[in-house]
């Protein structure tokens, strides 16, 4: 095997998905820990004292203390080369989050032991389903009281809809914490807490053999639990089947602390070894193989002024096929030409790397002059090809938007074009009418104050919202067979069009969208747009 495709084996790209507050950053710097990528892991907390986790960067953020954007850390392991695309944990998330796990071959799933599954993780989901991607469960947090832990499989089981297989097993929760037995080798893994997580716990190993030795480490009543549960969970759980893990099919469930940092490492070493290299990807011409010599790539994110030192504009793609090769020009499809991609580099922290070269796999940010949009194609292909769009997911609040200073109207445009097109916001217009009226779409409600806050700090615009009333968006799939414009829907339906003259309907209650179908003939809707 040559050098190239060592390159792309030892790659593995994964999205950490959760509730908020589940412990991903946590998990997150421990990964970066492990791979000597930081030196300390700091509290991410909104202390003012306090390390800033490194993927958190956006003043906004700094100031919640929480991740707004999604960003990319890229580490060394164990030979393996790991990219971690971070996304916003919290509720008031955005499509960012979505577009993300476009990018990744697998989800890790975070879990708070004390919580079970929460209804954003069931969002996240449906998308990993979408795309049938790998999902690795790490249930966090045992260093506080949990729920029991058959009931928390049978949560992930139900509310998901995913078989469970649990590699480990957690030994008590809270103060009672002891460890974890490993399954697969029969084996309990120890752990002793130092004085309140602020430093590593330690752990060791005993072999279920020595009753004695365990009944003495972790208890009388601890050891005789731990027999009982194993003993249901050998008849109950589904066998670890390596093929339907790959498949989404079945989730690996693992136990542990990120705050005292147990259990971690145990996770991402099986994590390493089971998942998966770079997948291949959907295009107009067929699949396409990563390992194919032709660089491609497609560009799920954009991200404007990242950092004040420099006012710019960041696209994030990843990269599906083949190396990048700083020097070379690529095509643009959407762009229709050839071009050098600007600048390009891996953003480790506050610090950028300028990269000279790229394995398929990886992540890459550039310069972007306000040319590419979220799902563009670049490829140095001689057969050119589009990859499958992106999904445009249904924003589920609205508000209707005005610039204060009429005289601002250019500045207004420039920054609510620029902001829909990175997909923080989706931006429509009364369906008949010119320009005037501007309504805005956002997965999450944060995403209205972040519009407000970069209006005013970027564009020095100031705005005024108008909340509106509508809850459900759907795309009319077969817009030339229909006339919009006498089609007939219920009292609280709106239609508008998107920046791209699209027809969409905005409805009220969800009961109208049936009644709107069954009032015209042959109309098809959908959930989704694609970019």
């Amino acid at each position: 095997m040559g050098n190239f495709d060592k390159e792309i084996e030892r790659r593995r790209t994964f999205a950490i998905i959760s509730h908020p507050d589940a412990g991903k950053t946590t998990l997150t710097e421990k990964f970066l820990l492990y791979g000597g990528a930081i030196n300390l892991a700091g509290s991410v907390k909104g202390k003012a004292t306090a390390r800033h986790a490194v993927s958190d960067w956006m003043e906004i953020e700094k100031e919640r203390g929480i991740s707004v954007t999604s960003s990319v850390l890229q580490f060394e392991y164990d030979g393996y080369c790991v990219n971690i695309l971070d996304t916003p944990g919290h509720q008031d998330f955005s499509e960012d989050t979505y577009r993300t796990l476009m990018a990744a071959d697998s989800a890790v799933m975070v879990i708070d032991a004390s919580k079970g599954v929460e209804a954003q993780t069931r969002k996240l989901f449906k998308v990993c389903g979408m795309r049938g991607i790998p999902i690795f469960t790490f249930i966090n947090k045992l260093d506080r009281d949990a729920l029991d832990t058959f009931e928390l499989l049978d949560q992930i089981e139900n509310e998901l809809g995913i078989a469970t297989c649990p590699i480990n097993w957690p030994i008590g929760s809270g103060k009672g914490f002891k460890g974890v037995f490993d399954r697969h080798n029969n084996k309990v893994v120890m752990f002793s807490d130092t004085e309140k997580g602020t430093k590593e716990g330690k752990s060791w190993e005993i072999d279920m053999e020595y009753q004695d030795e365990l009944k003495e480490s972790i208890g009388e009543e601890a050891y005789s639990t731990l027999k009982d549960e194993i003993e249901l969970l050998d008849g109950a759980a589904a066998e670890f089947d390596l093929k339907k893990v790959r498949e989404g099919k079945l989730t690996p469930v693992f136990f542990g602390s990120a705050l005292t940092n147990f259990g971690v490492e145990i996770f991402l070493n099986n994590f390493l070894s089971m998942s998966t290299t770079p997948l291949p990807r959907k295009s107009d011409i067929g699949i396409i193989d990563p390992m194919e010599n032709d660089f491609s790539a497609f560009v799920f994110k954009i991200q404007a002024n990242m950092n004040k030192a420099h006012r710019d504009r960041i696209a994030f793609m990843r990269i599906c096929s083949g190396k990048f090769e700083a020097s070379r020009e690529v095509y643009h499809m959407q762009g229709g030409k050839s071009l050098r991609l600007s600048q390009p580099q891996q953003i480790m922290a506050d610090d950028r790397k300028i990269l000279d070269t790229a394995y398929a796999g990886d992540i890459i940010g550039v310069f972007d002059p306000g040319i590419f949009s979220i799902g563009d194609t670049l490829t140095t292909a001689g057969n050119k090809f589009n990859y499958e769009g992106i999904p445009t997911f249904a924003p589920e609040h609205f508000a209707r938007v005005r610039q204060i200073d009429t005289m601002k109207r250019k500045q207004f445009m420039k920054g609510i074009t620029q902001i829909a097109q990175e997909g923080a916001i989706q931006v429509f217009q009364e369906f008949n009418t010119g320009m005037e009226e501007i309504i805005v779409g956002v997965v999450g409600v944060l995403q209205f104050e972040v519009l407000k806050y970069r209006l005013e700090n970027e564009y020095n615009v100031e705005i005024r919202m108008d909340s509106l009333p509508y809850e459900h968006i759907r795309w009319i799939e077969n817009k030339d067979e229909i006339d919009v414009a006498k089609m007939s829907g219920t009292s609280d339906m709106k239609k508008v069009k998107d920046m791209k003259g699209n027809p969409l309907l905005l409805f009220v209650n969800e009961w109208s969208i049936g009644m709107t179908v069954d009032r015209n003939k042959g109309l098809v809707l959908s959930e989704f747009g694609r970019n």
